[in-house]
Parts: structure tokens; sequence; C-alpha cells
């Protein structure tokens, strides 16, 4: 986002249309990172209303300290996912329509190939770590980057590419895909 500095001082300010503009330019991505979290869309929608509801009570509180304003909102939505996990005592999986609102309309044959292959991802992710699991969350269904990630985690860039590497390599032994020469990103 261009003028993302402005944006969040005018929010601070208490601006509906900054806070609408920042909504809408990260709901997304936040709503992607709870679905794989949680068990359930409706919950993940919720989650991601109290995620947002939570940023309008504190972004005054907000301080950049050189990360990007997206670190702080994922560390608000693992939170929310963590407190939730805590009410539930569920484990915190489901990729039920994660990525549903980027689709603009798919046939029934690629919602059904896309519904087994998430199914697949997620039944794989359960055997991951918690912290493997966390990785692969930030990374693919928020969009963060390594800085990003390794800021919402609370950890240096060489461990997040580490713990993505080793995730990326366990899902694809679990789910029997062939390893790639590549080098993760």
């Amino acid at each position: 986002m261009q003028d993302e500095p402005g944006l969040i001082e005018r929010a601070k300010r208490k601006e509906a249309g900054a806070l609408t503009t920042l909504y809408e330019a990260h709901f997304t991505r936040i709503y992607r990172y709870i679905s794989l979290r949680v068990n359930d869309k409706t919950e993940a929608e919720d989650l991601t209303q109290q995620v947002f509801l939570k940023v309008i009570q504190s972004i005054d509180s907000y301080n950049s300290r050189g990360l990007p304003f997206s670190s702080w909102l994922f560390r608000i939505a693992h939170n929310q996912v963590i407190d939730h996990v805590r009410r539930r005592s569920r484990a915190p999986q489901s990729t039920e329509d994660v990525f549903e609102l980027d689709q603009k309309g798919p046939s029934l044959e690629e919602k059904a190939e896309k519904k087994l292959m998430m199914e697949t991802v997620k039944a794989g992710m359960k055997k991951l770590t918690p912290l493997q699991q966390e990785v692969i969350s930030l990374r693919f269904a928020g969009g963060l980057s390594i800085i990003e990630t390794a800021a919402t985690m609370r950890k240096n860039e060489g461990a997040v590419k580490a713990l993505q590497h080793s995730a990326l390599s366990s899902l694809r032994r679990i789910l029997g895909v062939p390893p790639t020469d590549e080098r993760p990103i």
C-alpha cells in the first residue's frame, strides 16, 4: 500500500475512510490466515471481524518500530486464534473456503478439485509441528513476506526460512509429492 503510514495516522484520528481502506486492504489475507487455523468458516469470519475491532480499539497504540503494519495485524490475528482455541479446546486447523474470496465464478469441477486439494493439505498440515503450521499459514494463506512472518512470529529471518523449508519438505513427504530442486523464497 503506497501511503500506508499516512493512512495509519488518519486511522489513529478515527477517520472512517482510513479505517475502511485499511480493512479492505488487509481483510482477505487475515481471513485466509485465520481460516487455516480454525475449524469453521463462520468462526473464521467472526474472528476476522474481531481482529479488525481490536485494530480500531488499539490503533492509537500502534508503533511501527520499523516493522510492516501487516505484522501487527497478524500478531493480533494470531492472538485471537490462540484465545479462540483455548476457549474451544479444539485443534486449530481448517482450510474450508480459504480461497473462496478471490474466486471469480469457478466451475463446479474446479470448486470440487480445489476443495479436495485443500482437504488433502489440511490433513497433511495436522501432522506438522505447531510452528511449521504457523509459518505455512502466515506465508501462504496470509501472503506475508519472510520479513513480515519473522516479525509476526518474533523470530529472525533465518529461523523463518529454515522453518518454512522444513515445513514444506515435511508436507511434501506427507503428501507424497516429490521434492523439488528449488530453494524456498
